[in-house]
């Protein structure tokens, strides 16, 4: 039984106090995302521990994170009108939270705020160019079929919901349901990594997998062309350094490679490619336009330190581009 005193949020992003003076305001479609919000709690150290070793860290850090807040921060900072739905824990992590999204332009006056339950928390480890991470759900179990229905009819104001795997697994699938029912976009990042339902797959519109969540949902040993093919413009098969890789309805393969980066922190990389893709789709670009678009957004964030706040703007993301070093 939900606690009576669970609630929404209740504040408005700073976008939308300041909605009618914003450029350009209007023109940019509008994009949900359901998933996940938690506190990350970042260590550094010299390289990843192995089984059972123990080292000394360099620095410790408390970092706004959680894939579905991740990727809202990221669309928000690109421009897009967007608002996050999800649940966190009525406590300081939860309240931080809140601000934070809301100072990055998020709406999230819809967000649960779950009496009992404490916000979710990820232990993230910093080393080598690369990270480990161990995810506490905390309030992300609570964002349930019943919240979903609670919120169904703000989600019918949005042209394309986002989700992710750090909710539970059923809710994703409600939600998909709900948004084939309407005629409302999906797109639906299978992180981490979990079985995906054929009917989930065919009612998303976009499905975008990295290849080792693309290997447990279609079985190992099949090559990524094939599995493209069967999909074309639907699935989108991220390769970290190597890039991303889709098909166009011609059949053609289509590689994007990625931007070289100075990389200081990878966390993040792949929900800002992710809330990049859906903003310039949303936003009427043809796929690889768009993936041009999200590969060197992801790029970019992988040159600051943090999940959030290493995310580029739209600013940052068009300089880069405008250089030419990949062809546009």
């Amino acid at each position: 039984m939900r606690q009576e005193t669970d609630r929404f949020s209740s504040e408005k992003s700073e976008s939308e106090k300041l909605e009618a003076g914003k450029a350009g305001e209007g023109k940019m479609k509008k994009i949900a995302v359901v998933g996940s919000i938690n506190m990350d709690m970042t260590v550094t150290a010299e390289r990843i521990p192995l089984k059972g070793e123990t080292l000394r860290g360099d620095s410790i850090r408390l970092i706004p994170g959680g894939k579905g807040a991740n990727q809202a921060a990221a669309m928000a900072k690109l421009g897009a009108q967007t608002e996050m739905f999800g649940c966190v824990g009525d406590d300081s992590n939860g309240s931080m939270l809140l601000q934070n999204l809301q100072k990055a332009g998020v709406k999230t006056e819809h967000i649960k705020i779950c009496k009992d339950t404490p916000t979710g928390i990820a232990m993230i480890t910093v080393a080598e160019n690369d990270n480990t991470i161990v995810v506490v759900p905390g309030a992300n179990g609570r964002a349930d079929k019943a919240y979903i229905d609670e919120i169904k009819p703000y989600l019918m104001e949005y042209d394309m919901v986002v989700l992710q795997h750090e909710i539970p697994l059923e809710t994703v699938a409600y939600v998909v349901d709900f948004c084939a029912e309407n005629g409302i976009q999906a797109v639906l990042n299978p992180a981490p990594a979990a079985e995906v339902p054929m009917d989930v797959i065919e009612k998303v519109t976009y499905l975008t997998p990295n290849e080792h969540e693309a290997a447990l949902i279609f079985g190992e040993g099949k090559p990524a062309e094939e599995l493209l093919r069967q999909y074309p413009e639907k699935l989108i098969i991220t390769q970290g350094s190597k890039g991303v890789c889709a098909c166009l309805e011609s059949g053609e393969i289509l590689h994007v490679p990625a931007r070289p980066a100075k990389v200081a922190d990878t966390t993040g990389a792949g929900d800002t490619l992710n809330g990049a893709f859906c903003v310039r789709r949303a936003a009427g670009d043809d796929l690889k336009s768009a993936l041009l678009y999200a590969n060197t957004a992801a790029s970019l964030s992988t040159e600051k330190f943090g999940a959030q706040a290493g995310m580029p703007s739209a600013e940052e993301v068009e300089e880069e581009l405008s250089k030419g070093r990949i062809e546009r």
